[in-house]
């Protein structure tokens, strides 16, 4: 049997190059074709025909009728597991949020284009909102959406925004691309996103961005408008920001110790 050639950091240069190759996908919207490829990693053309029909195989690679390469459906699986492993390192600092601000927090993650819920805690209030864990949204309609989005470079965003188009989910929701990334980058200098019943009507929610996540993603706070006034949103923000950032620091140390 043929020794593997290690590649950098000591590990085996043929896997290394087929995550890179995922990842290269992943950066290209989801699809590309082997030139793309070719031209994207710097490898030779044989090498990236040898990792993609393995790729394939596997399922986390398929080729379409067009024959372009696009992410593969097994990776959804490896996807939703990660992102609920994720959600259950968030809930003691969720649960944390809820006692501190009286409301319902949520974490979510953006997985391709669309934004997962991967962990919830409830308000103790008898009138809370409810976002069921694993519900999947286009992000332009939701405060934890645009907390992510405003942390993406632009030309990503519009990208984003033009594959999934910009359906209104109630008459509050952005529709338009140039509104919404000017809204962006207001939402980025304030450091949080308020959805102001852009998703559901009658709730608002206060979303910041976790910093240094494996995945985007962005804790929040949601409830009734009633509750959740404007003013309360002041002094509700900067504990929202103080629970991410935790959870961002926590995350990495996590990386550090692995």
């Amino acid at each position: 049997m043929a020794e593997e050639k290690t590649g950098r950091d000591g590990g085996v240069q043929s896997l290394q190059r087929a995550f890179d190759l995922l990842e290269l996908l992943a950066d290209a919207g989801g699809e590309a074709s082997l030139s793309e490829l070719a031209v994207l990693s710097g490898l030779p053309m044989p090498t990236i025909h040898r990792l993609i029909r393995t790729l394939v195989a596997l399922g986390y690679v398929r080729q379409n009728t067009n024959r372009r390469y696009a992410l593969g459906a097994r990776l959804i699986r490896l996807g939703e597991h990660a992102s609920m492993q994720f959600g259950t390192w968030a809930r003691p600092l969720l649960t944390e949020l809820v006692d501190e601000v009286g409301e319902t927090a949520n974490l979510a993650v953006l997985e391709r284009d669309e934004v997962v819920y991967v962990s919830q805690v409830p308000s103790k209030h008898s009138m809370r909102m409810f976002t069921e864990v694993g519900r999947r949204l286009l992000p332009h309609g939701t405060g934890v959406g645009k907390a992510i989005l405003s942390q993406l470079p632009p030309d990503d965003v519009r990208a984003l925004l033009e594959r999934t188009g910009m359906p209104a989910y109630t008459e509050h929701t952005f529709t338009d691309a140039d509104a919404l990334q000017r809204h962006l980058v207001k939402v980025a200098k304030q450091g949080y996103a308020l959805d102001e019943s852009e998703q559901e009507l009658g709730v608002r929610c206060v979303a910041v961005p976790v910093p240094g996540a494996p995945t985007p993603a962005a804790v929040s706070v949601s409830g009734p408008e009633g509750r959740l006034t404007k003013e309360a949103v002041t002094r509700i923000a900067p504990v929202v920001q103080r629970i991410a950032n935790t959870l961002g620091s926590e995350l990495a140390a996590r990386a550090l110790s692995a």
